[in-house]
């Protein structure tokens, strides 16, 4: 096999010399901030996805903390999530003071259900969180119907699903719900996140929280900017995104669709590639209603069949130019809740096991299939 002559990233941000403009003229506007560009691209994101009120935040992560504050969640409260999905959600749930309480995943598909939710449900159970995987939609609707018989407020994680629809609908356009616009997403704002809800008097509040507790936004087209005798009416933060990251985000926006055409062909042609190799094992698509946004492509190793560890077969994927990643390490296995948690091993055997030999594979909208082609020869070239 000839070895590639350039390093093939797992991702990278599709940036177009339009969208280079449209960030250099709102530099060179003197606005910068928070302004028209965010409002902007909250009405477009609302337009895209269907929902009714939304407001754009510095990160996920902000959001996230922004519905915990909103919940007034603390001490004795529980959030049921996964642990195989990054730590920020978990990190908020301790920070709170409150509880994490991992719902273990479907082995093939990496995702919650109503059957793995609902046994963890108790009387101190104040959030569900489930997470969108790679692109692919949670099933939502048992989910929801869970939540709602408890009485229990239910926030989408769809960090991983921009673009992602369920049963016709894209994610967004119902319930809660908090999108993530870091670099490899499948939009980008450089660093950013979108918080959409249904719920007028949650919207309300997390606006307020996002930009120091101001009883009015951080933007107000009608006084060209904040109001100046706005007044304190809780204490909050600053989650406000900037206008010269929305205006790069409104760029994206626009050109989503032909991103996840992108990356469904390139995911096709991996499928198509690996099909015979016994060793990789990419995750099932799942057998409810939903459209793919393939902003991931997650192949699982089997160890005992490769004869080798996920750390070796990533290290000569390196050695052959191919970059990946892993998404993720369960978070119950990272040092800190191994220590505070003690879970036992096996509490989470699906997550375990795939956090294990779960690894993604190169996938961007600016790839080749020559370059997917390429991954696969040098994987079927370390499994040699």
């Amino acid at each position: 096999m000839r070895m590639r002559s350039t390093f093939l990233p797992f991702s990278k941000p599709s940036i177009s010399e339009a969208e280079i403009a449209d960030v250099a003229e709102v530099l060179r506007s003197g606005w910068i901030t928070t302004g028209p560009k965010a409002a902007d691209f909250e009405q477009a994101f609302c337009k895209y996805c269907g929902a009714p009120d939304a407001v754009a935040l510095g990160s996920a992560t902000a959001g996230m903390h922004l519905l915990f504050t909103a919940l007034g969640l603390g001490p004795g409260d529980e959030v049921i999530t996964p642990s195989l999905t990054w730590v920020s959600t978990v990190n908020l749930t301790v920070l709170a003071g409150a509880t994490p309480v991992f719902a273990d995943i479907d082995r093939d598909t990496l995702m919650v259900s109503a059957e793995t939710v609902a046994p963890l449900i108790t009387e101190r159970t104040r959030l569900i969180v489930p997470v969108h995987f790679a692109g692919a939609a949670a099933d939502m609707e048992p989910l929801r119907r869970l939540a709602s018989q408890r009485g229990i407020p239910l926030v989408e994680d769809a960090a991983h699903a921009v673009g992602t629809e369920y049963r016709g609908d894209r994610i967004g356009r119902h319930g809660t719900t908090i999108f993530s616009f870091h670099p490899i997403k499948n939009i980008t704002c450089g660093e950013g996140g979108m918080f959409c809800s249904d719920d007028p008097a949650l919207m309300e509040r997390i606006k307020r929280l996002k930009f120091h507790g101001l009883g009015v936004d951080a933007h107000d087209r009608t006084v060209q900017g904040r109001n100046p005798q706005a007044e304190v009416v809780e204490p909050g933060f600053k989650y406000n995104l900037p206008d010269m990251a929305a205006v790069l985000g409104l760029g994206q926006l626009a050109r989503l669709e032909q991103f996840i055409v992108k990356r469904a062909e390139l995911a096709r042609r991996y499928l198509e590639l690996l099909a015979g190799v016994e060793e990789i094992l990419p995750l099932a698509v799942p057998g409810w209603p939903f459209r793919h946004a393939w902003h991931l492509f997650v192949v699982r190793l089997d160890v005992d069949r490769a004869g080798m560890d996920r750390a070796t077969f990533m290290a000569e994927l390196k050695n052959r130019n191919i970059g990946t990643g892993i998404h993720f390490r369960a978070v119950h296995t990272q040092k800190y809740y191994r220590e505070t948690m003690g879970l036992p091993q096996g509490a989470l055997p699906s997550t375990e096991w795939n956090s294990e030999r779960i690894c993604s594979l190169p996938l961007f909208p600016d790839m080749t299939r020559e370059d997917v082609d390429s991954v696969v020869a040098a994987i079927k070239d370390v499994l040699r």
